[in-house]
């Protein structure tokens, strides 16, 4: 990797991808920045929260620009294949390349927001480049709750512009992003003794595409959560279904792409449950075939387990799943393409207090209609005598479309590659809401190299495109 073009960038890259940096645990990947600043000779900064913040002096013949914030997060989200043994916490991202893209071996690769990062980084390195003065901004913790930005102090930045290069889609310049609110539910069980002459078995849903919650939740992608209740909910309509275990899905900001339940039935039904299954199969390969070509349903026989979670509370949790909306409630009317309002159904996980907890993020464009599709869920989830609570949610970003900035990156790429850009708001959050509400001044657009399957073992990115990202930027810069 260290061999593409711009060495510069990639070198970066490389290094960002060596260093563990869960959301909430950067603390190795703020030392490297501060080392960096310091070998560079260069002011930084490091708030109470841990965001970085690194200054560099415009350049000859820019000192009377407007002064240019550079803005991505260090944080990456953290997610592995079943069958891979990697510890984020401690390993370092195992990348390879296949032809144009760069991969990781059964994890995230966590070029968002790595690839930020290094672009950020390369333009502080760089001696040649024509640039007003730099405001670099690493903010921590945006997968899990955004808390960086919103601990941001108000009076730290000194720019008027603000380009955020956490965007993943080629050509394209986002000017407005959905705001988005969490639902953690939790619903209580108790324990029954398990019943002699009954049937255990594990079925698990694997394979799926999975992606981001925002960006990829319009893409009818299976839910490896409701395939797999669904699956339990046909079950227990015909049979004395008794439920041991469920878990499914990982983080808020995921479609979930495995989950596996172990359960009984009378042995009576031992093979109906097979026959049920293939039925089954069948049905969501015609639903699913198109997106999720490697979706897996196994069935495994398992020992009787010594408890399962009482009949009534089963039912409910088996209901609740089933009803719980999943997907894009709303689609724009403003701008033509664009998912106004979803929601997804992230994690189902029993925990050590006796209860199942229910993990759920809403995103929209319309702040009303954010917590309009939470109240749904907070409903559905008391119907079944779930208790639910709410985040702190984030603002989203209205779209300006007579942005100073705007103007310069879309006469830029048409003057590099001699096409229109996009001009998009994205239905995926960005920190831009919130720094609009510390800095109500700020002039912003994201932009950023083409990038699939982020939030997901598949996720890869551009070599050709990071190029062009570079290029552009480089290009902005000297256009301010």
């Amino acid at each position: 990797m260290k061999t593409l073009e711009p060495q510069k960038v990639w070198n970066f890259f490389h290094d960002i991808t060596q260093i563990p940096r869960p959301s909430k645990k950067e603390e190795k990947v703020i030392d490297y920045l501060i080392g960096f600043s310091n070998k560079h000779k260069l002011e930084s900064k490091v708030d109470a929260a841990g965001n970085v913040l690194i200054c560099k002096p415009s350049t000859a013949g820019y000192e009377n620009r407007k002064i240019v914030i550079l803005q991505a997060h260090m944080d990456m989200v953290c997610e592995k294949n079943s069958d891979v043994s990697f510890n984020f916490d401690t390993d370092p991202i195992q990348t390879y390349i296949d032809g144009d893209w760069v991969k990781a071996e059964g994890t995230t690769l966590g070029a968002d927001n790595g690839i930020g990062m290094s672009m950020m980084l390369a333009v502080l390195a760089s001696d040649n480049l024509k640039h007003p003065a730099l405001e670099c901004l690493f903010t921590v913790d945006e997968e899990t709750g955004l808390t960086g930005a919103f601990a941001l102090d108000n009076k730290l930045l000194k720019g008027e512009v603000l380009i955020n290069l956490d965007s993943e889609d080629d050509g394209e310049i986002f000017v407005g992003c959905a705001g988005g609110i969490d639902t953690t539910s939790s619903l209580p069980y108790t324990l029954e003794k398990s019943s002699e002459g009954y049937f255990t078995f594990n079925v698990s849903v694997k394979g799926l595409t999975g992606g981001h919650s925002g960006d990829d939740i319009d893409k009818g992608r299976g839910n490896a959560n409701k395939i797999l209740n669904r699956y339990l909910w046909n079950v227990n309509k015909i049979m004395d279904l008794r439920l041991h275990t469920f878990d499914g899905g990982n983080l808020r900001n995921a479609i979930p792409r495995e989950a596996n339940a172990t359960a009984s039935v009378p042995y009576s039904e031992k093979e109906n449950i097979r026959v049920t299954l293939n039925h089954y199969i069948a049905e969501v390969e015609a639903e699913f075939g198109g997106t999720d070509p490697k979706m897996q349903l196994v069935l495994e026989s398992e020992k009787l387990p010594e408890t399962v979670i009482d009949k009534k509370t089963s039912n409910a949790l088996l209901n609740v799943l089933y009803a719980c909306p999943h997907g894009v409630k709303a689609m724009s009317k403003d701008m033509p393409g664009l998912v106004e309002t979803s929601t997804n159904m992230a994690s189902v996980k029993m925990q050590p207090d006796s209860s199942v907890l229910i993990t759920t993020s809403q995103r929209s464009s319309v702040e009303s209609s954010k917590y309009d599709i939470a109240n749904q869920v907070e409903a559905v989830m008391t119907l079944a005598g779930a208790i639910s609570t709410h985040g702190d949610g984030y603002p989203g970003w209205k779209p300006n479309l007579k942005s100073e900035i705007l103007s310069v990156a879309k006469e830029s790429y048409q003057k590099l590659f001699t096409d229109e850009p996009k001009i998009r708001a994205i239905h995926a959050g960005l920190e831009c809401g919130l720094f609009l509400e510390k800095y109500p001044h700020l002039d912003m657009i994201s932009i950023g190299p083409q990038m699939y399957g982020v939030h997901s073992p598949d996720e890869r990115l551009s070599v050709s495109s990071t190029q062009k990202c570079w290029k552009w930027l480089l290009d902005i810069l000297a256009s301010c």
